[in-house]
């Protein structure tokens, strides 16, 4: 998981999207400097409540607000989530250290 600290405590959050077709390359460009890709619309990873307030605020000036929608699930450490798979993994992140 890339290491996104930067001071303060962190959170771990699960954000998925649904946008429209003329801005889903602009958020995934985005939310792919922030979190870890997961697969299709679903980035995780832990940031700072400063870095929470970041994104949202990027998301903001990128999606629509009348037809699009971002979902961001929190949790104070991902070791209170379980995670299981049905079907092949698209992304994972087990390599890295």
């Amino acid at each position: 998981m890339k290491d996104l600290r930067c001071g303060g405590d962190t959170v771990y959050i699960l954000l998925v999207y649904d946008v429209g077709e003329k801005r889903v390359q602009k958020v995934l460009k985005f939310m792919r400097k922030h979190l870890n890709w997961v697969q299709n619309s679903v980035f995780e990873g832990e940031v700072t409540e400063a870095q929470i307030i970041k994104i949202k605020n990027g998301l903001s000036k990128l999606i629509d607000k009348e037809e699009d929608s971002v979902l961001i699930y929190t949790a104070r450490d991902k070791k209170w989530l379980s995670k299981e798979v049905v079907g092949i993994e698209k992304r994972t992140i087990d390599y890295l250290l």
